[in-house]
């Protein structure tokens, strides 16, 4: 059985047990066990410097495999929530207490973080063109081959976010192989992919027609549209642009001084 219900795990850090938030039963266990994770350190429940329970006592804390404790682990890591040091474990970082107002997190967790049904469909994907105008964007090459997709993200069965994405092959050339049906290109990335720069853009605008259609809306209606670019060092990773109903939806950040 899994373990549904919160729990607590000897994890020697000071001699003191950690308490685990339930998994949410959505979805691919990996990414359960990952919002899990995540939720105990973005609370503060987790602080800086906590070492995470080890892998084998989380396999036996959610009867999976290792594997899957290490693909969630691997994703919060590539994050910056946690870092995996010899000899030491994993520790949460100090990082994970300074997330940004734009932090590199998915449409699913925005949905189940106010306690919607999220729902997830793959409209197109396929190699880009040489004359695709986000290469540009994103300063990509004609001649670098990129995959070009469509996603459509869903709350409780109405449009919550559509999602226009270029992927690098070059700087993820395992995305090729990968069946995104079921699992959207955000959530592979961020457990795959190591990023290092990400740079956000945000706008009003009227939603065209191929837009309007997916998300439901008139045409021209408002739209608020968040564009994010990544790079791993100097190689551009991946081009999205978010497009929101905008009369369902707001950004929101919470800051401390710097002094």
């Amino acid at each position: 059985m899994l373990a549904h219900t919160p729990d607590e795990i000897a994890t020697g850090n000071g001699g003191a047990d950690l308490r685990i938030p339930r998994l949410d039963g959505d979805g691919p266990l990996w990414l359960q066990i990952r919002r899990s994770l995540a939720q105990a350190i973005l609370s503060g429940d987790w602080p800086a410097g906590t070492k995470v329970p080890p892998e084998l006592s989380l396999t036996r804390h959610y009867d999976t495999s290792r594997m899957t404790v290490n693909k969630a682990i691997q994703s919060l890591a590539t994050e910056g929530l946690v870092a995996r040091r010899p000899k030491l474990g994993t520790v949460v970082t100090s990082r994970a207490r300074e997330r940004p107002v734009f932090e590199i997190w998915d449409a699913a967790d925005a949905v189940r973080r106010v306690g919607g049904h999220y729902g997830y469909r793959l409209l197109e994907c396929g190699m880009a063109g040489a004359d695709e105008p986000m290469r540009e964007e994103l300063g990509l090459a004609a001649r670098v081959p990129a995959i070009r997709m469509l996603c459509l993200h869903s709350s409780d069965g109405r449009p919550f976010q559509l999602e226009e994405r270029l992927i690098n092959i070059a700087a993820a050339p395992r995305i090729t192989c990968q069946p995104l049906d079921d699992v959207s290109p955000g959530q592979w990335l961020l457990a795959n992919v190591p990023w290092t720069e990400a740079r956000h853009a945000v706008t009003a605008r009227g939603a065209p027609p191929e837009v309007a259609a997916h998300l439901a809306l008139p045409q021209h209606d408002a739209c608020l549209v968040v564009e994010r670019r990544t790079w791993n060092e100097e190689v551009p990773v991946t081009l999205v642009r978010f497009w929101y109903p905008g009369g369902d939806h707001r950004l929101e950040g919470q800051f401390r001084p710097s002094w």
